[in-house]
């Protein structure tokens, strides 16, 4: 007779071997429903994975690998003279040395410098930043395989801070960075940049975009005519005329400035700003820089007022919304036109206008030896002016 307990242990037996069962069943069905709903809800991380991480690769391992061969090290020699020291035509130092002593009328010195640039044509075009090869008596072209090119500067444009370099590969096959399109960079997009700071060659830093159009002026270089795109990627003495790039590796700008006062902060030249100049520039020809030649700021009446409340200030201010005129640049158009320091420019060609950077925008969609009509404030008058626009100097 099977005892109690044997009967138990043989339940427990059979519980178990039927839902071993049951489960060999239904595991397959969940296996297929999961990987529906993998394939549905997740295709999108997977399909975006499989871009970014392609063969297990870093994103940024993939960019520059696609691009990095193309970015060169550009080292320049310039020489400088000067005269030499007034003392050496002194009589008595003559006199002292001897007659037959003759000093030199003029001493040289030669200044090196070294940056980054990218190769954009098979010719051999290079892209790069003017003051990397500006006034330089030698420049050398170093590419990331050893090879060494003799270059010679086609084209600087000081404003925009740009500039091609062409070598004479003779035949050999020279790597060629892809160029973006900058006009759809976002805020927040990946910043890879490329290049070789301080001397460190093929050095590559990531970030993200962190601004885009930020103005010369905003960005503290008002000598330059440029809407920067602004990144936190690192960028040192070195990286200038490197590219920067986006997550394809495809190059979105150039990088150009860091600010000395700012840490993790960098600017670069929008690709499309240098493809529009590229041409100009390899082929020798002046980039056209229309100007009127003030200094300005934002104006608004309660800024007015608080100038006028002031008893030290130098002028009154007509309390309206306009560009106040800071300065007038000696021998500029705006010179010639008679406007003034304290001056208000509340429209330009009956637009009416309360943002320097889009006077500057009027002026230079406008073009060189154009007129524009302004309206002027000027204390408790209303003037119109005329002004002709002219070719900016790197002086202006």
């Amino acid at each position: 007779m099977i005892n109690r307990f044997s009967l138990r242990r043989l339940a427990h037996y059979l519980f178990i071997l039927l839902l071993g069962t049951v489960t060999t069943f239904l595991l397959p069905s969940l296996g297929s429903l999961a990987d529906e709903l993998s394939q549905t809800e997740m295709a999108p991380r997977a399909s975006l994975i499989a871009k970014i991480q392609p063969s297990g690769e870093s994103f940024v391992a993939a960019a520059v690998a696609r691009t990095g061969d193309a970015v060169v090290r550009i080292d320049t020699e310039t020489l400088v003279t000067r005269r030499a020291d007034p003392l050496f035509d002194d009589p008595f130092f003559r006199d002292f040395f001897g007659g037959s002593f003759a000093p030199p009328s003029e001493l040289e010195r030669k200044i090196v410098g070294q940056g980054s640039g990218f190769i954009i044509d098979h010719s051999g075009v290079i892209l790069t930043n003017a003051h990397v090869v500006d006034n330089a008596n030698k420049v050398t072209v170093t590419l990331k395989d050893g090879r060494i090119f003799k270059g010679e500067v086609k084209g600087v444009d000081e404003i925009t801070d740009l500039a091609v370099v062409k070598i004479n590969a003779q035949g050999s096959e020279l790597p060629i960075a892809p160029l973006g399109d900058s006009s759809t960079v976002q805020v927040g997009d990946w910043a890879i940049a490329v290049g070789n700071p301080v001397g460190l060659d093929n050095t590559v830093t990531l970030g993200i975009i962190s601004t885009l159009g930020r103005s010369a002026a905003k960005a503290g270089i008002p000598d330059k005519r440029v809407e920067f795109i602004q990144t936190d990627a690192a960028i040192n003495p070195g990286n200038s005329g490197g590219p920067l790039l986006n997550a394809q590796g495809e190059v979105i700008g150039i990088n150009t400035a860091i600010r000395a006062d700012a840490m993790g902060i960098g600017f670069a030249i929008p690709i499309n700003q240098a493809k529009s100049l590229q041409a100009l520039l390899a082929s020798g020809k002046k980039v056209p820089h229309p100007y009127i030649g003030v200094q300005m700021v934002n104006l608004t009446p309660d800024l007015a007022r608080q100038n006028n409340r002031d008893p030290n200030s130098l002028f009154m201010i007509a309390e309206v919304e306009g560009i106040l005129v800071v300065r007038v640049m000696p021998d500029s158009p705006a010179e010639r036109a008679g406007i003034r320091r304290g001056d208000v420019i509340v429209a330009v060609n009956n637009q009416s206008i309360q943002d320097g950077s889009k006077l500057q925008s009027l002026v230079d969609r406008a073009g060189l030896n154009q007129v524009l009509k302004l309206k002027i404030q000027r204390s408790d008058r209303s003037l119109e002016l005329t002004v002709q626009t002219a070719q900016m100097s790197n002086a202006a």
